[in-house]
């Protein structure tokens, strides 16, 4: 892929709302043109230990963060007719669109594409597991801070350049 966005999403529990932070990872003629990352102050506004214990992120680190709709404000116009690439699309495309039924936004019906689905079908049982750190160490990425969303947004935008080119998918 040639010119896309590679998205990541944490939440702050298992509310697919709850988005608390966004990494993005702008891609254009196969170069990174821009990083964002954000911290989101989440909906519904609580913070799971397992949640915590992942992404490390807890309810003091976005108690003083923006809402999504004025994060999203700052990122929509800059992701305008590209394509979304996410590790696991499902998650991220979910928390998506969970975020923007919660505050009443027009979904605007984001193309997205798995970098997941695609790594099992071009690397197959070559791999011990399709989970992102597995896949960015194959296509030779070093994915260090793994569940920060930037850091897995620019995993995950590695990771797209070389498998879609691979399947011969240009977006």
């Amino acid at each position: 892929m040639k010119n896309f966005a590679a998205i990541d999403f944490e939440t702050a529990n298992y509310n697919p709302s709850s988005v608390c932070s966004v990494g993005v990872v702008i891609v254009r003629g196969g170069q990174v043109a821009e990083k964002i990352y954000r911290l989101i102050r989440p909906e519904p506004e609580w913070y799971s230990y397992w949640n915590t214990r992942v992404h490390g992120l807890i309810a003091e680190d976005t108690q003083s963060a923006p809402v999504f709709p004025h994060v999203w404000a700052e990122i929509a116009p800059k992701i305008v007719g590209l394509p979304l690439a996410a590790h696991n699309s499902p998650f991220d495309e979910g928390c998506l669109r969970a975020v923007h039924r919660v505050y009443q936004m027009d979904y605007p019906d984001y193309a997205f594409h798995c970098t997941c689905r695609a790594s099992r079908r071009i690397f197959g049982k070559e791999l011990p597991n399709h989970q992102l750190q597995t896949v960015a160490a194959r296509c030779g990425y070093d994915l260090k801070n793994h569940h920060h969303a930037l850091a897995d947004a620019e995993a995950c935008a590695w990771i797209a350049m070389k498998v879609f080119g691979k399947e011969g998918t240009d977006v």
